[in-house]
């Protein structure tokens, strides 16, 4: 698997993807693991890259859920560009989440077995939209768009611990 800039494919539908297959597998009320990415971008003048998301229209960072064959950076790289339409280049994971058990707005239960990585340098040009965000853009990080993630001051917060104290945050 792979994204479009990686060989060509294509991003997969929900009932394509291997989270998609499990949850029809397994149905709509078991917690099952969601293994995925995501990552934290800042631009030149230090504002942050947020999408917002077409299923429930929050600001959030650009995640998802990897596929099978593809590393945790991969998988990063990957949701990144479906995104974004941006390849991350460089890119440094800085956090480690394991602990967590979500319900989404579809009342799938989660636990969460995810990565977080910082991008330092990606190529190609924004889109605004994509099949899985309404709108995207930098933003001032006094000025961050709303309603927003849950999860975008934890990332936030855990960058700043990791760059304090070069270890991987491990939560």
């Amino acid at each position: 698997m792979g994204c479009g800039c990686r060989g060509g494919s294509v991003a997969l539908t929900w009932a394509e993807s291997y989270l998609g297959k499990v949850r029809a597998s397994v149905g709509d009320t078991d917690t099952i693991f969601f293994v995925g990415a995501r990552t934290v971008l800042f631009d030149d003048q230090g504002r942050l890259l947020l999408i917002q998301r077409s299923d429930n229209h929050r600001w959030a960072i650009p995640a998802g859920a990897m596929e099978l064959g593809e590393s945790m950076e991969d998988c990063a790289v990957r949701e990144l560009w479906e995104e974004t339409g941006l390849k991350a280049t460089s890119l440094t994971p800085y956090a480690f989440y394991t602990a967590y058990t979500y319900t989404n707005e579809f009342r799938h239960t989660y636990q969460q077995v995810l990565m977080t990585f910082v991008v330092h340098e990606w190529e190609g040009e924004l889109l605004r939209q994509t099949e899985e965000s309404v709108d995207a853009g930098f933003f001032a990080l006094d000025a961050l768009p709303g309603p927003k993630s849950f999860v975008i001051e934890e990332a936030l917060s855990d960058l700043d611990e990791f760059r304090a104290t070069g270890r991987l945050v491990m939560k």
